[in-house]
């Protein structure tokens, strides 16, 4: 018994589980609904688990081979292999006769479907990278909005309306907030934001295609510099 377990955990070591991150997801939203139950950052964190519940399941989908596009992948190189061989029975045909000609045509007729058949692999192919590509960039696309999202909703807890006296005017934001719940907001909404960037990892686990690894890079230096900022604040609350 002790083995398998072993042996399980060292699988969920290399390889980034969903269930994890939906169960860790459920406990924040749980958290922030105890503490912070009218808050919009409840609403957001709604959204992400929503969306979070679905995301194994297109990731695997758009990993998953395109059966249509590989059929005709088939298709082709069964139809330059017949043109081939035609080609080369009619070079065979024409051994006996002295027209140099002939053979030379047979020859530029397969080079011919030799240059066409890469052609058409070359463009089927790189058709379905692209369409992976491209749904996988329109699913990032949502973390990386729900990114700026969450800092907006970090952007005017400020820790000086809790540390300084200061007199608000009549457009000032609401801050009701005491230093602690201000420092639980605020880890919130960073707590938030590394998830958002291990769903948008899950892409490139499953798609470990250049382009697609390149935007969840970014959208992680997007929340690694989001999480920052909104930690100097928490310094600045824990420093006073």
């Amino acid at each position: 018994m002790r083995p398998r377990i072993f042996a399980k955990a060292a699988v969920s070591y290399r390889t980034l589980d969903v269930e994890a991150i939906l169960e860790t997801l459920r406990r924040l939203e749980r958290r922030i609904r105890e503490r912070f139950p009218s808050s919009g950052l409840l609403s957001i964190c709604h959204e992400l688990l929503s969306l979070a519940q679905d995301v194994q399941q297109r990731a695997k989908a758009i990993a998953a081979p395109n059966i249509a596009l590989r059929a005709a992948v088939y298709i082709v190189i069964s139809a330059g292999i017949v043109g081939l061989l035609m080609v080369a029975f009619g070079i065979k045909f024409q051994t006996g006769s002295t027209e140099l000609l002939s053979v030379l045509q047979a020859v530029e007729a397969a080079a011919n479907i030799v240059v066409l058949l890469g052609a058409a692999l070359f463009f089927l192919i790189s058709l379905e990278t692209r369409l992976k590509r491209n749904r996988s960039l329109r699913d990032l696309h949502v973390f990386r909005s729900i990114a700026h999202v969450i800092d907006m909703h970090q952007l005017t807890k400020d820790p000086s309306s809790v540390l300084a006296s200061d007199h608000a005017t009549a457009s000032s934001p609401e801050r009701t907030m005491t230093p602690f719940e201000l420092t639980r907001y605020l880890d919130y909404c960073s707590e938030m934001l590394s998830l958002t960037s291990k769903l948008a990892a899950v892409y490139a686990q499953n798609l470990p295609d250049p382009v697609v690894i390149d935007a969840v890079y970014d959208i992680e230096s997007l929340t690694t510099d989001l999480s920052q900022k909104i930690w100097q604040k928490i310094t600045i609350v824990d420093a006073s």
